[in-house]
């Protein structure tokens, strides 16, 4: 039971805290101009939601956590079980920390709701949600190692988030567009636009999530036997497949589908709408495949890393 709440919980705040940096990201590099006020609206609206969820998803997680360093969740009646975990732990350290900044984006949120547009704003709030997703790597696996290997792994582990974030989160803007938006000659002109440089972020992303990957693999499997022969490292191949699926999903929208789209225009016929169907079911998909990614993410964490095994 609180191993199933505990990587539940991780898997909500993990995914929540994804969403809010990669939608906060997106403005700044999917539009040559300046935002369109309906991805506005609806893009400040899902912020302060998935803002909401962090903030809720957090004491959740916590309480699990605690539950599980104390052997039960009926210690967890004690208030002095769950102020030790606060106070001489790692993991207690971060999350406080982290949840006094959830308490102010959830308000930097709010207000971003209300405000006109500025590019100010927007770098003000990809700031915070930036750091509150890099932090996570304060409450995992990095912990473990001492002196110059801790800050080359927790380095390392909050690129990785970043990366992970800016493409898993940006699929969703990218999703509501590709949705939103028909086969006019004006939407064509910007869904082709927003794909390019989604693309263009996705190269990136994908290089810093395999550079950083095989850096935490020295320090959380230390060879192919261990990745092989445990049970970490069997989970995490598993993760590697479904990583491999969603580099496939995108190779095939960059170099297949959003080329045929651009042949099929500049009339909204037919061909084209099935086009934009298809690319609508890849990034889908994508999405898809990143949630059961961050499930298993959220799975490892609980478990003992293949190099001490």
């Amino acid at each position: 039971m609180i191993d199933v709440g505990l990587i539940l919980a991780r898997f909500v705040h993990y995914a929540a805290t994804a969403v809010l940096f990669g939608v906060s990201l997106f403005p700044l590099y999917a539009y040559a101009n300046s935002e369109p006020a309906p991805s506005r609206s609806w893009r400040s609206r899902l912020l302060l939601v998935t803002a909401v969820i962090t903030a809720i998803s957090g004491p959740i997680w916590f309480l699990f956590a605690a539950a599980n360093m104390a052997g039960s969740l009926s210690d967890l009646a004690d208030a002095e079980t769950l102020w030790a975990v606060v106070r001489d732990t790692g993991f207690g350290n971060v999350w406080t920390a982290r949840m006094v900044l959830a308490v102010a984006i959830v308000v930097a949120t709010a207000a971003y709701l209300f405000r006109n547009p500025s590019t100010s704003g927007d770098v003000l709030l990809l700031i915070l949600a930036a750091v509150f997703l890099a932090s996570l790597a304060g409450a995992g696996h990095a912990q473990v190692e001492e002196g110059r290997a801790s800050v080359v792994h927790v380095l390392s582990d909050a690129a990785h988030l970043l990366a992970a974030g800016a493409w898993l989160g940006g699929l969703v803007p990218l999703a509501y567009i590709l949705a939103s938006h028909a086969t006019t000659s004006r939407d064509a002109g910007l869904i082709d636009q927003v794909l390019l440089r989604f693309s263009g972020m996705g190269y990136v992303a994908v290089a810093t999530l395999v550079g950083t990957g095989l850096v935490n693999s020295c320090f959380l499997v230390g060879s192919v036997s261990n990745l092989l022969a445990t049970p970490y490292g069997q989970v995490l191949l598993a993760k590697l497949g479904l990583f491999a699926g969603m580099v496939a999903l995108a190779a095939a929208n960059r170099f297949w589908l959003v080329p045929a789209m651009s042949n099929a225009r500049p009339d909204a016929s037919e061909q084209s709408m099935s086009w934009l169907r298809r690319l609508r079911n890849h990034v889908f998909g994508e999405q898809f495949l990143g949630a059961m990614v961050l499930l298993i993410v959220s799975l490892l964490g609980t478990m003992k890393p293949a190099i001490g095994q």
